[in-house]
């Protein structure tokens, strides 16, 4: 009968343990010198080597020609252990005996001496899952065991394993296998079965192993059922996965906001039979890589999955921030930890592809974050504002030519101030001499620092800020709806919509930066304010009432700041 290669190839000595010798070679001293503990617990996560290691010390210590402290495999009491009829060593498995009233037999049974080896040996293997009464029944007999026994436990969840028990063992935590040796392992074992596989096949199974031989050994039997070379195609398709080319292809339709791309391959990667989970599965794995590039380029190397050559990992590093790899990924884990409860699978994955290509429907916070990284990148694009001519030489400003506005006209979306009284204003308006594409209103001339104030200038002044004072509060300068600045009599007044956004911009660096950049703009020493309300219609100039063309339409506050960021591009210095 055939044998699964995982059972065939267990290691039956402590050197054929792979990726263990920290553990390995203490174990084979302590049996080599005498110096057993009663009770071990072995830790780590699956395919490790932890039952392994239990069986072969369980042969160690009863072997009779021990050969530097492992089994010979040979004499009556290996051959019996290794077999199971030897009743002296006896494998048991927690989570089908986890009661209390199989724990007391336990104990009963084992103040008995052994009939056929030298130690009593109990290996109970996923012994987290013993129920609290049943680690009681356990306690006295682990802290005052007969110099007969020897108990090994093994646990997959060490943190379900109480104090009392683990207080009692010497505890040895096994760690995931290194790919490199788990390829290397798998290579032998496919020459001694007569497994065409490449060095490519072997390092993709290690990959997909995730530090587990046995898995490997799993995916390994799998692949080669069909007797066929096992290359890395051949185990795509078998495992049903996307593949490097095509994960790094479809992360390019992601990054370019192509979503009619993006669901043209994944529809296509669904009809020749690729399962989606898997396909969100390698795309999480290749932003976790990318993420961990932007965010530690020089030590996070040694923390990728790999499978990616360096020239595609920095071209797709290049076309996303780190925001936007951080919502990617949140969204890509949220979507797989969902899949298993799905009545439609693929709509799933092709509703979490489009909010991938698309920021402004994801409603989470991290979307929130990459369309609000995204605001701040438009904007740091702006030029810087223009200086103004000195207070005592006005000069009339000239803006392009277009159509007047009309004043029946509708507001933009995000001014929600009442319409202001059609006044003639108490003195000339101080605007900037720049062009732009959205037809602009003409400034109504009056004398300077005579009365009224005027806003028009405060768009342009506030994306010429970019260096003059904190990163942190240029999104409140430039959202109108949060902050509106005046000019008049030679001070710029900032009138916030909040108290809070009163107190962060009201910090003396900050204050500093803006009667700098005031005093670039208008010349002289200015006075900077800050206030909490709405300013005063008195204080305010005509405004502009037709609404620019990035605003109609459509779409949400952020999408319209969007595009009020982005026509400070094309923003010509005269």
């Amino acid at each position: 009968m055939y044998q699964a290669l995982y059972r065939k190839w267990r290691p039956r000595t402590f050197e054929d343990v792979v990726g263990q010798s920290h553990i390995t070679e203490t174990l084979r001293q302590q049996v080599a010198g005498g110096r057993l503990s009663h009770a071990y617990l072995f830790t780590g996560t699956r395919g490790t080597g932890k039952t392994t290691c239990a069986k072969i010390l369980a042969r160690a210590v009863n072997c009779e020609n021990p050969q530097n402290g492992d089994p010979c495999n040979q004499c009556p009491a290996c051959l019996g252990i290794e077999n199971g009829s030897i009743l002296d060593v006896l494998e048991l498995d927690a989570a089908s005996n986890n009661g209390v009233d199989q724990v007391r037999a336990l104990r009963d049974e084992a103040v008995y001496t052994p009939a056929a080896v030298k130690k009593r040996v109990y290996i109970v293997d996923e012994v987290h899952m013993l129920s609290t009464p049943a680690f009681n029944a356990l306690l006295k007999i682990l802290e005052e065991p007969p110099p007969h026994l020897l108990f090994i436990l093994a646990t997959t969840e060490l943190h379900k394993v109480p104090a009392t028990i683990k207080s009692r063992c010497q505890q040895f935590s096994f760690k995931r296998i290194l790919p490199g040796q788990i390829a290397q392992r798998l290579e032998y074992v496919a020459g001694q079965e007569g497994i065409d596989l490449t060095a490519e096949g072997a390092a993709l199974l290690a990959r997909l192993a995730d530090g587990g031989l046995r898995d490997a050994l799993s995916l390994l039997d799998q692949c080669s059922g069909g007797g066929q070379r096992v290359d890395e195609q051949t185990i795509l398709d078998t495992l049903g996965l996307a593949g490097n080319l095509e994960t790094a292809k479809l992360m390019g339709h992601i990054a370019g906001r192509d979503a009619a791309a993006a669901l043209d391959t994944l529809g296509r990667l669904y009809g020749n039979g690729k399962d989606v989970g898997s396909v969100l599965g390698e795309l999480s794995s290749l932003a976790r890589d990318l993420l961990l590039r932007k965010t530690a380029p020089q030590g996070g190397t040694s923390l990728l999955a790999g499978g990616y050559d360096e020239a595609t990992m920095r071209q797709l590093g290049g076309q996303f921030s780190a925001a936007r790899l951080l919502q990617a990924l949140t969204l890509l884990q949220s979507t797989a930890a969902e899949l298993p409860r799905s009545s439609n699978r693929r709509t799933d994955a092709e509703l979490c592809l489009i909010r991938l290509c698309d920021e402004s429907l994801d409603g989470s916070a991290a979307g929130l974050s990459a369309r609000v990284a995204r605001l701040e990148e438009l904007l740091a694009g702006g030029a810087p504002v223009p200086a103004a001519p000195p207070p005592s030489t006005p000069t009339a400003p000239s803006v392009p030519a277009g159509p007047a506005p009309s004043p029946a006209e509708d507001p933009p979306p995000w001014d929600d101030r009442p319409p202001l009284p059609e006044e003639p204003p108490e003195e000339p308006e101080r605007v900037f001499d720049v062009p732009v594409e959205a037809p602009a209103p003409t400034p109504v001339p009056a004398a300077p620092d005579s009365g009224g104030g005027d806003r028009s200038f405060w768009p342009a002044f506030a994306a010429g800020l970019k260096g003059k004072v904190s990163p942190s509060v240029l999104p409140y300068l430039h959202n109108p709806s949060k902050v509106t600045g005046v000019w008049k009599n030679g001070q710029l007044t900032l009138w916030t919509d909040s108290e809070f956004t009163r107190s962060m911009l009201n910090k003396p660096a900050i204050l500093e930066g803006l009667a700098r950049a005031a005093g670039d703009a208008f010349g002289g020493q200015p006075r900077v304010s800050i206030v909490a309300g709405r300013p005063p219609e008195e204080d305010l100039s005509p405004a502009p009432s037709q609404p620019s063309p990035q605003s109609k339409g459509s779409g949400d506050a952020l999408d319209q700041l969007l595009a009020f960021g982005e026509k400070f591009d094309n923003i010509i210095i005269q």
